[in-house]
């Protein structure tokens, strides 16, 4: 079974649907930017087998979660996913609590600050707010980072316990492979380091692992009605905000921040 659970508990294969969890699959198998994938894009991206991905497909057509272009013979996400974006999002409420204080936040560090859950092997953007001088690559809500490059992954990957993040960083590592990603057996060990090293820091970093020209800091706080782990993070340009400026300035003021929403550990 490929499929990763948001769950942090073990699986009850008797009460897990296989073909549900594959059909979502295909729906996170899109990245930030694309709009159209196809049959093979698909099957590189799962490594499900193409008669399943054919069914699965237009199941997921028929019901409004993507949209067939026949002319392209390629799917994009329909209105069936956005609906159930708006549902998450009406329904978290640290996020209305957090979005003046991330405004501040960009402003005073002139960077763009986000916060995010977990999703698959993914992270997923709630929320991105900009300073007007940051000069970031254009994320925003919807849009999904690995956990092995992001540093908003890693700090997530840090507060859960040993047996989940081994088999997290099991599953990150079979999907670099699967999808021949560069470096993949470097990123896990890259990240490996960022994780150790939360223990002392209570944050983790990314240096230019995600974007050749993009630093990070992230901070994990647990939701104080629902109990989840959220993740915020700060991000800016490395080629004017350098690794001291991350460690020095911006991680203590995210720390902060973090603490304020919710319960740091």
């Amino acid at each position: 079974m490929t499929t990763a659970s948001n769950s942090t508990e073990a699986i009850d294969e008797r009460k897990f649907v296989v073909a549900l969890a594959r059909g979502l699959d295909l729906l996170r198998a899109f990245r930030p930017g694309e709009t159209m994938l196809g049959n093979r894009d698909f099957v590189e991206r799962t490594g499900l087998p193409k008669a399943t991905v054919n069914r699965l497909a237009y199941t997921l057509t028929v019901l409004g979660y993507l949209r067939l272009d026949a002319t392209l013979g390629k799917y994009a996400l329909d209105a069936g996913v956005l609906s159930l974006g708006f549902s998450l999002l009406a329904g978290t409420d640290t996020l209305e609590l957090a979005r003046p204080h991330m405004r501040n936040f960009a402003r005073e560090v002139g960077a763009a600050v986000s916060l995010g859950c977990r999703d698959g092997l993914d992270m997923i953007y709630l929320e991105t707010i900009r300073s007007e001088t940051a000069l970031t690559l254009g994320l925003a809500s919807g849009s999904r980072l690995s956990m092995l490059t992001s540093s908003m992954g890693r700090a997530y990957l840090a507060v859960q316990t040993p047996e989940v993040r081994d088999a997290l960083l099991a599953d990150l590592k079979k999907a670099a492979n699967r999808e021949k990603t560069k470096g993949g057996a470097r990123l896990v060990d890259e990240a490996q380091r960022e994780i150790d090293g939360f223990g002392r820091e209570r944050c983790c970093f990314s240096f230019r692992a995600w974007h050749d020209d993009v630093n990070a800091v992230a901070v994990p706080f647990r939701e104080p009605r629902e109990g989840r782990w959220l993740v915020l993070s700060c991000s800016g340009p490395a080629s004017s905000m350098g690794e001291a400026v991350f460690r020095e300035s911006v991680a203590p003021r995210l720390k902060a921040l973090a603490r304020r929403l919710g319960d740091t550990g």
